[in-house]
């Protein structure tokens, strides 16, 4: 299992360099079999590791598989997501589950150091980061630039180390790329499936307003 974890980091460290990419490298060796309709329901499940926003019992859940260094996942949660919570989420109507697909190193050391706040700083800290991704992401030194980003969170130098030594957040961040990559087809970030149902279309705010009022009101 360990050899799949550091063939993982040379991958995203070759990606260090081209922090701009949406198109996520493929781990060598790796060609995604369409899964069955039910291996989708079962990956797509809500687990306890997820960050979820909104309420649980929402009947819409919309998982979305971002990099924290992607412009592109950037602008979905700093332009669509901000039209999108009030009407959907804030509602009741739908929940939003955020899981990692780290394309390069600076974004595995941000999910990383994400996933080590409660769950409830989750979404906040991730606001910021994305907010801030022209900061840290091309800094000289990025591991001190999130250190930065993170002490305003809360997260303290000592607690900062301690995350980024945790093997198994590590582990969990990566997992999450290979499970989306291996199993359920994700190549390109973001991506999102709504309602257990891959998302084809340019993440939009009006393409997502389309699609959720077709839903029924229960899944």
């Amino acid at each position: 299992m360990r050899v799949i974890w550091v063939a993982m980091v040379v991958v995203l460290a070759l990606a260090w360099d081209h922090p701009a990419t949406a198109q996520a490298p493929k781990p060598a060796g790796t060609t995604p079999a369409a899964p069955s309709a039910a291996t989708v329901e079962s990956l797509l499940a809500p687990t306890g590791q997820d960050r979820v926003l909104g309420s649980p019992d929402a009947p819409i859940t919309i998982i979305e598989y971002a990099s924290l260094s992607c412009p592109h996942c950037a602008r979905f949660a700093t332009e669509v997501l901000p039209k999108l919570k009030p009407k959907w989420i804030d509602t009741g109507k739908a929940k939003l589950v955020m899981r990692d697909f780290p394309h390069n190193a600076p974004a595995l050391l941000a999910g990383t150091v994400a996933r080590c706040v409660p769950p409830e700083r989750y979404f906040p800290l991730v606001e910021t980061l994305f907010e801030m991704q022209d900061k840290w992401v091309v800094a000289q030194d990025v591991r001190a630039a999130l250190e930065r980003i993170t002490r305003v969170a809360g997260i303290g130098k000592k607690d900062f180390d301690a995350c980024l030594a945790d093997k198994t957040i590590e582990n969990q961040v990566l997992q999450s790329r290979l499970t989306a990559s291996q199993q359920l087809g994700v190549e390109s970030i973001p991506t999102f499936f709504i309602n257990g149902r891959k998302f084809e279309e340019e993440p939009t705010f009006e393409a997502f307003e389309r699609l959720l009022s077709g839903l029924p009101a229960k899944s």
